[in-house]
């Protein structure tokens, strides 16, 4: 098993949907050579922030909307009407002050009559430590879906009840379990580790998003053998979640070197040897690293502060 480098496109041709493909060409060029027809079933991606990173121009707030509102608007058409778009964001730095870029993406898909189903909060627990003002920790998934009629696997995803053991009170149910024997649904704040430091999943990207934000988001919103496109692929993360659950992906990445490392990846995740963090796995409680011990130097420091 194989995944392809394609790096160019003739106008109106159309792959096979059910090949696993990479793109080294600009997105915007794979999107115009493409038909004009629905043939995405999900779209998920975090784009560049607009903050410059080495894979970015940072330009102009404004410039830089102009330039997602011209990507979506072209995704649009090639969404299948039952299809879901995933657009994860953060925030834009400018002189220390922020810019929510949600809120600034979000007025592009109500132009084009998309329905918000979720603002999914990704909350992560390391980054930058901030002086002036509170250290980010969280990070937005924009869900949207093309129309009323869309694919949403609740039960591939739920998880473990909070109480399992609680039981109606009353009516015809009284004394029986109240919850889902399923598990319950994962609501919309999620606890996910980031890609930082000794992350199992840890490539040469600087801004690599976890497999596992991506898995729950694939496995509720496709079905397999659904295609899954992301236009900024990056290393491939939502590639090896797409693979993972027998979805087909194509991913777009104008960076030979992440492209590289994105194809190795699909090809460990055919190959059932990727490396990476499922999304169901529990949270590590720091409470139990002997780092977690208040060092006695602290202890003096503090004591002596008092006096």
């Amino acid at each position: 098993m194989s995944v392809e480098i394609v790096s160019k496109m003739k106008k109106g041709s159309l792959p096979d949907i059910n090949d696993d493909l990479l793109f080294l060409i600009d997105v915007e060029r794979f999107l115009d050579a493409l038909p004009e027809e629905p043939i995405f079933d999900l779209v998920v991606t975090s784009p560049p922030y607009n903050i410059g990173k080495e894979y970015e121009k940072q330009v102009p707030l404004e410039d830089y909307l102009v330039w997602q509102e011209r990507i979506i608007n072209k995704i649009y058409p090639r969404l299948k009407d039952t299809g879901s778009i995933c657009w994860q964001v953060g925030n834009y730095v400018e002189n220390g002050s922020i810019t929510p870029l949600d809120i600034e993406i979000a007025p592009i898909f109500k132009k084009l009559n998309m329905h918000l189903r979720n603002r999914i909060i990704w909350h992560f627990g390391h980054g930058l430590h901030n002086k002036n003002r509170f250290s980010g920790r969280y990070e937005v998934v924009l869900w949207y879906t093309k129309s009323d009629s869309y694919t949403f696997n609740l039960d591939d995803v739920r998880i473990p009840a909070k109480y399992p053991g609680k039981r109606s009170y009353r009516g015809d149910n009284k004394g029986k379990p109240s919850g889902n024997p399923k598990g319950k649904n994962p609501e919309d704040v999620w606890d996910i580790p980031n890609v930082k430091g000794n992350h199992v999943e840890k490539t040469t990207h600087p801004c690599q998003f976890p497999v596992g934000l991506i898995e729950r988001l694939i496995l509720a919103l496709t079905n397999p053998n659904d295609l899954v496109f992301d236009p900024f692929a990056g290393v491939a993360s939502s590639g090896v979640a797409a693979l993972l659950h027998d979805r087909h992906f194509w991913g777009c990445e104008i960076v030979k070197d992440y492209i590289n490392i994105g194809k190795l990846r699909l090809e460990q995740t055919l190959d059932k040897t990727i490396k990476y963090r499922p999304f169901d796995k529990p949270i590590y409680d720091p409470r139990t690293s002997a780092l977690s011990k208040i060092p006695d130097e602290w202890r003096t420091s503090n004591e002596d502060s008092d006096l």
